[in-house]
């Protein structure tokens, strides 16, 4: 499960999810992104046995450790939203710290 929840975190950059999985999700999440930082064969291979798709494994590694390069630390981020309405059950907003900015990019261009 944990496995799955880093995946689609590093995929969509924002999941949300209980509180309980969260908390235990960001000691995942933040060991992936230091392995991508570390840019190695050896680094990739043990973020493999970890990252289920290969796509998000390259995405990791070339798209989200580049932006944490200067952070030592502190990559996620954990939102908390309030009681899910079927069980009551405490959610939550797991994000990266730094996502892309898409709004600025299409306000330059008009």
């Amino acid at each position: 499960m944990l496995r799955n929840l880093t995946t689609s975190l590093i995929e969509r950059g924002r999941i949300t999810t209980t509180d309980a999985k969260a908390k235990e999700l960001r000691r995942f999440a933040d060991r992936m992104i230091t392995l991508g930082k570390a840019q190695t064969v050896a680094a990739r291979r043990r973020a493999r046995r970890f990252i289920t798709t290969d796509a998000v494994l390259a995405q990791l590694f070339n798209e989200v450790a580049p932006r944490f390069a200067a952070r030592n630390g502190g990559y996620t981020r954990i939102i908390k939203v309030g009681p899910r309405k079927g069980d009551n059950a405490p959610m939550s907003i797991v994000e990266l710290t730094e996502l892309p900015v898409e709004g600025k990019a299409e306000a330059k261009a008009s």
